[in-house]
């Protein structure tokens, strides 16, 4: 009797990190045996993947800086690919005993890296080898334009000049395409690639457009932020998310940042 093994692709019902992981799985080099660092990991997408992937002859080091999330993916791992490992870390300050790997992924990463990206970058070329690939995503500036751009005109309405100025700088905050081309080129790396390719994400109004899992955290929170009044927050979010046909559709663009570290003449 054929005995079924696990296989660990990248789960079709996920509609955020999927589709990421997608975008950086096309520019990734990976084959067997390769040393990878997987940085904000979260629950493994696509960890599980790449670890699958370069089999018990590679090594997978995910890295996040949330515990309940390396629990959670030490949780669905059992045991299971023993070559994989999770640990608390925060990239933007990994401890020098971490060694240099030959491929440094991040899926949904750049956005943690902040509030000095470009240093963060560099850091991470530390873990780098000479010759070895770096490849992360991030939903680039432009993303959800459509909302932003109705909440900022509801803001107007109520003749709120403070907080409409505090959207503004979250959503100029946020790294372009040419910005990730730019902190590569800075860094030295050959072979750059910066792709953005469109993402649709759907909701329904009201309640389920303010509480979606995918726009809440880490866009419309922003919103919520620029007010100090959170009743008036309330009030005019429930306005916005009552008017989806006028954000419709909604997008999101998938930015894929993929470059080769340098190898020095005295290493070849």
């Amino acid at each position: 009797m054929k005995i079924q093994t696990k296989t660990w692709s990248l789960p079709a019902q996920d509609d955020w990190s999927t589709p990421f992981a997608e975008v950086l799985l096309g520019q990734l080099d990976l084959r067997p045996g390769l040393s990878i660092l997987d940085i904000a990991s979260g629950h493994g997408i696509p960890a599980f993947y790449l670890a699958e992937q370069v089999g018990p002859t590679g090594t997978v080091v995910g890295i996040d800086a949330s515990r309940s999330q390396v629990a959670s993916a030490r949780a669905i791992q059992r045991g299971e690919l023993p070559w994989l490992r999770f640990e608390c870390q925060d990239m933007r300050a990994m401890p020098a005993s971490l060694p240099a790997f030959q491929r440094l992924t991040g899926n949904l990463s750049v956005m943690f890296l902040r509030p000095n990206r470009f240093e963060a970058m560099r850091g991470l070329l530390d873990h780098l080898e000479p010759g070895g690939q770096l490849v992360l995503t991030f939903p680039s500036l432009g993303t959800f334009d459509s909302i932003w751009q109705r909440i900022d005109q509801e803001m107007g309405r109520y003749g709120l000049v403070i907080e409409r100025e505090r959207l503004a700088a979250h959503v100029a905050e946020r790294p372009s395409a040419a910005d990730a081309r730019g902190w590569l080129e800075r860094l030295d790396m050959e072979r750059i690639a910066v792709v953005e390719q469109p993402l649709e994400v759907v909701s329904g109004f009201g309640q389920r457009f303010l509480q979606h899992p995918l726009l809440r955290g880490g866009f419309l929170d922003d919103a919520y932020e620029c007010f100090d009044d959170q009743r008036l927050a309330e009030e005019v979010m429930t306005q916005v998310s009552l008017d989806l046909k006028s954000m419709t559709p909604l997008i999101a663009r998938r930015c894929v940042l993929a470059g080769w570290k340098r190898v020095s003449t005295s290493e070849r």
